[in-house]
Parts: structure tokens; C-alpha cells; sequence
């Protein structure tokens, strides 16, 4: 088996962009970020955005299942909160999510085709799931991109081996 982390430093930046949408009851929406096998299980969540509460998490984490792929693939199990994955729900916008082979999760990602997959769920709203397809280890730079068109707007996969 060959890990990427071996022998060079590769980056991935992903950018998620959050539409504003003019709407009388404007949620901010739970937001999953993974990397997908070819088999479209999950090999490792990057990020879970939700509504956390400051004392109850429960309440807010309940409503994860409204990610329905990303919670049917197996991701139910997941303890939240998780350290370096989870965090609140973000306002609209665009935000960043910085990764490189040499930490976790990254480290041990074996070499294959692999889908940046971003799905995003509101209360009173839509769901909605966007794909990137890209190959690990990564051989040269690369700006992969793709667009939602309501929950999500355009998701952006900068790569650098």
C-alpha cells in the first residue's frame, strides 16, 4: 500500500461557499465535508458544521441525521464533538479548510480515486450534495471546481503536491 504522506508535502485547500438566500426564516445550514472511496463509502470526514449549543450539544447534534449521505454512509457512529472536525454552523460566505498530508487525516489516505464530496442541509430548507472527483496522491496543481445551486454555492478544490 502507498500513503501520500510519503516522501513530499501535499496540500488541499478547499473553499465552500455559502449562498445568501432571501428567505423569511433563514437558518444557517449543517454543512458535512469528506472524502469518498470509489466504492462512495467514506474514507475520512474533514469537517462537520452544526449548531452546537453551550451547554446541551445534544440538542444541535441531533439534527445531523438531516445530513442524510453523509450520516446513512456510517458517520451516525461519530462522537460529537470531534476534535479538529467539528464545529459551529457559518453565516453565508466563503470558507476555507487547509489540509496537508503530513497530519491527520490526510496521512494515511492510500493512493486512489477518490470525490471531495460537500452536502449541506437547513432547517425550512433544502438539501443538497456537491462532488469533486480527484486522484491521491496528487501528481501536479490542480483547481477543481463545482457549483450547488441553492443550499451550496461554488465548492473549490485547490491542490498542491
Amino acid at each position: 500500500m502507498i500513503f501520500a504522506g510519503q516522501g513530499h508535502a501535499t496540500s488541499l485547500d478547499i473553499k465552500v461557499t455559502i449562498p445568501r438566500l432571501n428567505v423569511a426564516e433563514y437558518q444557517r445550514p449543517y454543512v458535512a465535508i469528506w472524502i469518498e472511496n470509489p466504492d462512495q463509502s467514506i474514507a475520512t470526514t474533514l469537517s462537520v458544521w452544526y449548531a452546537k449549543e453551550a451547554k446541551d450539544d445534544s440538542k444541535g447534534s441531533k439534527w445531523l441525521k438531516d445530513l442524510r449521505q453523509w450520516w446513512r454512509k456510517g458517520e451516525r457512529d461519530l462522537e460529537m464533538p470531534a476534535d479538529g472536525i467539528s464545529g459551529a454552523t457559518r453565516p453565508a460566505g466563503e470558507h476555507k479548510i487547509s489540509l496537508n498530508d503530513s497530519k491527520p487525516p490526510l496521512d494515511k489516505l492510500p493512493a486512489a480515486e477518490y470525490h471531495l464530496v460537500v452536502e449541506a442541509a437547513r432547517e425550512k430548507g433544502d438539501r443538497e450534495l456537491v462532488r469533486i472527483p480527484f486522484v491521491w496522491p496528487i501528481q501536479k496543481i490542480e483547481t477543481l471546481t463545482a457549483s450547488g445551486n441553492h443550499e451550496l454555492g461554488l465548492i473549490k478544490l485547490d491542490i498542491k503536491p
